[in-house]
């Protein structure tokens, strides 16, 4: 396995866009030693993603623990990144990795044939799907895993990659028969940073199967911009959803044991707009 580290973003498009890219390696290196990723060339790009937080704007190779400290992060965001994971994988994680995990499903990380794999079922809907999706679950049940992304929804955040600038809802897509990925990043496309409109105040509540350190079952990311709520959640479908209200938590779509956690979102997003100032 080949290892390069560009020194510049004009350096890393001479590249093969077949290479596979890490920063913290937190998520890619688990999935590599796992064999669900292959790659015979890796691509180390610290070197090339900005890193700090400058006003609104955040360099994409930002860790986690630095969100958290910076007083200059929403409240909402800080919440997030100190519940994401421990603080070893805290200070390792970049901000761009994170939005980018992986589903935490058991039947695509054990290598089940599943959709998400190129195969033609979901298994978890006939199977064990009790911390799955309840929204958008008809083609795959899988939960995104990441607090921070639900978070950076609700706040309305832009990004900027190697490629265009878009809002962070359109780095998400639903998986379907025609193209089974959950990102629109193009092979190659890096993230670079991301910058934050202005927010009057911002929460983030999260429900875990222990108390520090674990996976949402349901986070809800709530945020007051421009006088306008918005109202993310993580957990609950296989990309982050953004709700359009608080009504909108009725028309989910649980499986037979993933009921439970329509009344837990119910709640959570009760509590979120009861909290912000």
């Amino acid at each position: 396995m080949e290892l390069l580290r560009p020194s510049s973003v004009a350096e890393l498009e001479t590249y093969p866009s077949d290479g596979l890219l890490l920063a913290g390696g937190t998520e890619v290196v688990p999935l590599l030693r796992d064999g669900i990723l292959r790659a015979e060339t890796l691509v180390d790009v610290r070197g090339v993603v900005p890193r700090g937080v400058e006003g609104r704007r955040i360099g994409a190779g930002t860790t986690l623990a630095e969100l958290e400290a910076s007083a200059d992060v929403p409240s909402a965001l800080r919440e997030a990144c100190r519940l994401a994971a421990s603080p070893q994988l805290r200070n390792m994680s970049s901000l761009g990795g994170n939005l980018l995990q992986s589903t935490r499903c058991w039947y695509w990380r054990l290598k089940y044939p599943c959709r998400l794999h190129g195969g033609d079922r979901c298994h978890a809907r006939a199977g064990e799907h009790r911390e799955h999706a309840i929204f958008a679950n008809d083609f795959c049940a899988s939960a995104h895993p990441s607090d921070v992304a639900a978070a950076l929804l609700a706040l309305g955040a832009r990004l900027r990659t190697t490629r265009r600038e878009l809002d962070l809802g359109e780095l998400y897509r639903l998986p379907d028969e025609a193209d089974r990925r959950t990102t629109t990043l193009e092979p190659g496309e890096l993230i670079l940073e991301l910058e934050l409109p202005p927010a009057e105040s911002s929460v983030y509540l999260k429900a875990m199967d222990r108390k520090r350190w674990s996976f949402p079952q349901v986070g809800v990311a709530a945020a007051r911009i421009g006088g306008q709520t918005r109202i993310a959640l993580a957990g609950v479908a296989p990309v982050p959803w953004l709700l359009a209200g608080p009504a909108d938590v009725d028309a989910a779509t649980p499986l037979p044991r993933t009921a439970w956690k329509v009344d837990v979102a119910r709640a959570l997003v009760r509590r979120a707009l009861a909290e912000l100032p």
